[in-house]
């Protein structure tokens, strides 16, 4: 139960930096550089943004390939992969054997969604170890 617990913590403030990225992601499409707001009166249509908001994702993107440094800790990033998915799937067992047929069947099928939810964890890290390697 307390790995439960902690997977869901993880759940939720893996959500709350999805949302604040997010955020920031909207505020920054929404500026242009030296700090003046765009002249939302000279385009219209969603197609007049597109290069603002494409060039802010290049720009978070070089932001983070600055931060991670690759190159240089590939090899711990991959280490850091592997020991989750290692990890992920200890969970899993444990989630298995904790299925009791003499349990309510909301419980047994909480406990089934939580293993679907390790097994989605567990092709998230093998996308991610997919992506480290093309890098």
């Amino acid at each position: 139960m307390s790995d439960f617990l902690k997977i869901i913590g993880i759940v939720v403030v893996a959500l709350i930096i999805i949302k604040i990225a997010l955020n920031m992601l909207r505020y920054q499409t929404s500026m242009i550089e030296g700090l003046t707001n765009s002249d939302s009166s000279a385009t219209s249509g969603e197609g007049a943004t597109s290069a603002s908001y494409a060039a802010a994702i290049k720009a978070q993107m070089v932001k983070l390939q600055d931060e991670l440094l690759v190159s240089k800790y590939r090899k711990d990033y991959e280490t850091a992969i592997i020991n989750l998915d290692d990890y992920m799937g200890y969970l899993m067992i444990k989630q298995c054997l904790n299925l009791n047929p003499n349990n309510d069947i909301k419980m047994n099928i909480e406990a089934i969604n939580t293993l679907n939810s390790l097994k989605a964890g567990k092709e998230s890290l093998n996308a991610t170890m997919t992506f480290l390697d093309k890098q």
